[in-house]
């Protein structure tokens, strides 16, 4: 059985958390409770892994930081993220599709665009072996922030007008990241909605965005391609 580091760099609000439980926990049932040997780390308490071989693989959290703040934890997160790059596969989710491309020469600010909240549909831009033959996919988002600057080295791998780098593979070590929330179950994502509303988003908004997630959504079916990425052979260092 693989070992899967999940890298835990924030924490759902408390009403929320204590119905859903936590990102680390939310990533486990997506995946599976037995598929992986988990280890659970709170780098945004500054708990970050001894070595990038630690584990066989890594996964990053979402989090309502921003890569760019003075958090004390961004630049060692940044620094391990450079350290493990060829060393074991990373996927990163939302705060961690945007720190992966920090860290890898991209560049991340809070859009003018605005929130992309409710559900979202991104398309495929090209075939990959591990990720089922479809023209695009929706899953829930909730992002104001996101990557402007391409990574060296990464390709696009979905996205729509709105998130045109939604989702990344990086071509030399094997990794990728995704903007949207896999992890988010239609009442987890609806519940951290009104949470926000009338603070992050607007009513129109909120009310927009709690409409959409009553559409089906392809969560699990990608939950699965991250599942089928993690579980290549060992030697397997392409993310395509």
């Amino acid at each position: 059985m693989k070992s899967l580091g999940i890298l835990e760099t924030g924490t759902p609000p408390d009403g929320p958390k204590a119905i859903y439980g936590d990102y680390p926990a939310m990533f486990r049932e997506l995946l599976g409770p037995e598929r992986f040997a988990y280890r659970t780390y709170g780098v945004d308490c500054g708990d970050l892994p001894a070595s990038p071989t630690d584990c066989d693989a890594w996964l990053i959290t979402g989090s309502s930081a921003g890569v760019y703040e003075p958090h004390a934890w961004i630049e060692p997160l940044k620094q391990f993220l450079r350290d493990a790059r060829g060393a074991a596969p990373m996927i990163g989710v939302c705060f961690g599709h945007q720190i992966m491309a920090e860290a890898f020469g991209g560049q991340v600010i809070k859009s003018p665009k605005g929130w992309g909240v409710g559900l979202q549909t991104y398309g495929l831009a090209t075939p990959t072996p591990w990720i089922d033959p479809v023209s695009g996919f929706s899953v829930a988002g909730s992002h104001q922030d996101q990557v402007v600057v391409q990574p060296p080295g990464s390709r696009v791998l979905a996205g729509n007008d709105f998130c045109p780098f939604g989702m990344l593979a990086y071509e030399d070590h094997p990794s990728i990241s995704l903007q949207l929330h896999p992890e988010f179950s239609p009442d987890y994502a609806s519940a951290l909605i009104e949470t926000r509303r009338g603070s992050r988003y607007t009513d129109e908004q909120a009310d927009r965005a709690l409409e959409s997630l009553k559409k089906p959504n392809d969560r699990l079916a990608v939950g699965d391609w991250m599942i089928r990425f993690l579980e290549r052979p060992r030697g397997d260092l392409r993310a395509s």
